[in-house]
């Protein structure tokens, strides 16, 4: 197919396929609520673009990896350095992964250690999760520093009866087996819920022309309790905790180099509700820790040849006051202290040390939604942040919802501002400066929502922009002349052949469509998203778009329910070619096909299976690396 009609045939079948958004999916009348704003708000009252995943949603796609289905949602794409376990990065209109924030259970995940200081989905998997809400563009207001491109929300299961287990099982393609169970109770004043899950697999070569396959190993482990101390106070207990070995090959080829990664969040908080539950208020604490060691047996003293330790410590107040059904308010303060060691060891027998750095951030802010008359409803808030390096920021942001009764449609409008403040590695690495400022974004969007048919037939288009300056990147040293100070590392004279700096700025704009159609048993949805996200550095590289984000992205699914308690769907995603790097080598386009089938056999159990990549294609989403080619899965789910 010639190069120019792929992205239009692209668009063709999303629209052609009403194109869906699962936050408009729910048929049975009730709101749907979204959390990931602090307090629960309905979504028809949310100015911002929201894709709500339920928890039918998740079982149907049946993902390994929650990237594996928010690659299914408007403006979302993922590069990943081979199979899974490998390092992943995911991009919401085109902002890097260190420009959005993960949420699990309200505990905000990151690794300090890393260049960015964003977090690597390749540990995050399906597991025990009930919801994703993904909340797109700045939302600084509520999240603070690096959620320039938006929010990822990540509920696990809560239990519903006095007892009550799930277990699933899975195997397939490649050698690979998944297993994940959970186990809770919920009675008059305690709520809890364990569970756990393990992951393996033989895995592909991480090189695109390797010939070992790198496998990959992961258990992990969560848990929530919340217990009712006195009629109006409760105490929340939540942790996460994930472990990794991964294998990687070096940039030639196949070597026998791996990874681990072991990372664990923990989180106390006392809620105190007021005023008949008008007023509540949260205290918590909250910390995490992610540890990453590479090793090279080809050594012959030290096979570890890095190692770096990411430490974050939060403090949080919030109270939410509702005083009517027209009027609700959020305000808090947080204190962020984030610290972050690591080490390049030689070949050698010497001890290595660890270089120790720190930074914390003190941070306050204010929501307010308004609803003035019915089907109206307006939004507002600032926020003022302290870094310990950089001083003070201030953000402030302002929306709009328009629910026009009776028709079904619903208007939305939204202006926000965001930041993201230098990683400790950009300030305090070999290669870092304390002179870096924070990179500061701008953002708008406007949206429409439409619902037919007693909402059998819905669809949706979103408008956005975004600009972003002082944006950190790498800066090379000249080879020759006069070094300009800092080429030399700081406090020394010691030369380095680059360093971090604020040197670039980037524009974001597109539009992301689609809808949903259900006619008896037959359902039919997807969506279109056009992201053009490009460098506006004066240079060469200006106009040039912004590696590794596709131009153009479609998902396209087709469901039909055989029976009540047979399903099957086949589904289609579309990428369109992309740089790998600014001005660098181009990844070709690629069109990815999935069938997915779960037969429910009993009440309690249900077994499914699913074909990826049916047709086998061979593509690239960095360049270099493989990518996973055709895979069968089968498996099945219990529950009591």
């Amino acid at each position: 197919m010639p190069e120019i009609y792929k992205p239009v045939s692209a668009l063709a079948l999303g629209l052609a396929s009403i194109i869906a958004n699962p936050a408009l999916a729910a048929d049975d009348g009730a709101p749907i609520l979204v959390t990931a704003l602090r307090m629960p708000v309905e979504a028809d009252q949310v100015s911002s673009s929201v894709t709500v995943i339920e928890q039918a949603d998740i079982q149907r796609e049946q993902p390994l990896a929650v990237s594996d289905i928010l690659l299914r949602t408007p403006g979302i794409s993922l590069s990943r350095n081979g199979g899974y376990g490998t390092d992943t990065s995911l991009r919401i209109r085109g902002a890097n992964s260190g420009q959005s924030v993960l949420v699990v259970d309200g505990m905000r995940l990151a690794d300090p250690s890393t260049t960015d200081g964003g977090y690597n989905y390749a540990n995050l998997f399906a597991d025990d999760i009930a919801r994703i809400e993904i909340l797109r563009g700045p939302q600084a207001i509520l999240w603070g520093s690096s959620s320039m491109g938006g929010v990822v929300s990540v509920q696990t299961r809560r239990a519903e009866k006095p007892l009550e287990e799930s277990f699933a099982l899975e195997g397939g393609s490649r050698g690979t087996v998944y297993a994940r169970a959970g186990l809770g109770g919920k009675g008059k004043r305690l709520n809890w819920r364990v569970a756990g899950s393990t992951f393996t697999t033989q895995g592909i070569s991480a090189r695109a022309n390797g010939t070992e396959a790198d496998g990959s190993r992961r258990q992990s482990a969560s848990g929530t309790l919340s217990y009712d101390l006195l009629p109006a106070l409760t105490l929340d207990l939540r942790g996460y905790f994930a472990d990794g070995r991964y294998d990687f090959d070096s940039t030639t080829g196949d070597a026998p180099v791996y990874g681990t990664e072991r990372e664990w969040t923990a989180y106390a908080g006392l809620n105190l509700r007021l005023l008949d539950g008008r007023l509540v208020q949260r205290l918590a604490v909250i910390t995490g820790d992610t540890a990453r060691k590479n090793y090279d047996p080809r050594r012959t003293k030290r096979v570890l040849n890095f190692d770096a330790d990411g430490v974050s410590h939060r403090y949080e107040y919030q109270g939410s006051l509702t005083p009517s059904s027209l009027l609700q308010l959020a305000f808090g303060a947080e204190r962020e202290e984030q610290k972050m060691t690591n080490a390049s060891p030689a070949d050698s027998t010497a001890p290595h040390a660890l270089t120790p750095s720190q930074a914390s951030l003190n941070s306050l802010y204010a929501q307010i939604r308004l609803t003035p008359v019915k089907g109206v409803t307006l939004n507002g808030g600032l926020r003022h942040d302290d870094h310990s390096r950089f001083g003070g920021n201030d953000v402030w942001s302002a929306g709009a919802v328009y629910k026009l009764a009776g028709t079904g449609t619903l208007l939305r409008a939204s202006y926000d501002q965001g930041f993201k403040a230098p990683s400790l590695y950009q300030l305090y690495s070999l290669y870092g400066s304390t002179a870096l400022q924070p990179e500061r974004a701008k953002g708008w969007e406007v949206g429409v929502q439409q619902k037919l048919l007693h909402e059998r037939l819905q669809f949706f288009a979103t408008w956005f922009e975004r600009k972003t300056q002082n944006l950190i990147d790498f800066a090379f040293c000249p080879t020759s002349g006069t070094l300009p100070a800092a080429c030399y590392v700081p406090g020394t004279s010691t030369t380095r052949f680059g360093y971090y700096a604020n040197v670039k700025q980037a524009q974001a704009r597109g539009l992301e469509a689609g809808g949903s159609i259900k006619l008896g048993r037959a359902t039919a949805s997807g969506n279109y998203s056009i992201v053009t996200a490009q460098d506006r550095t004066a240079g060469n590289t200006f106009g040039q778009q912004l590696a590794r984000v596709p131009r153009h992205m479609a998902n396209v699914e087709l469901g039909y329910d055989v029976t009540e308690r047979l399903n099957a769907n086949v589904a289609a995603r579309y990428s369109g070619a992309s740089l790998d790097r600014v001005g660098g080598v181009v990844l070709p386009d690629y069109w990815l096909f999935d069938l997915r089938a779960q037969w429910k056999l009993a009440e309690a159990l249900t077994v499914y299976a699913r074909a990826e990549n049916l047709f086998d294609r061979q593509y690239q989403t960095a360049s270099g690396y493989g990518a996973l080619g055709r895979s069968i899965y089968a498996g099945f789910r219990s529950h009591f």
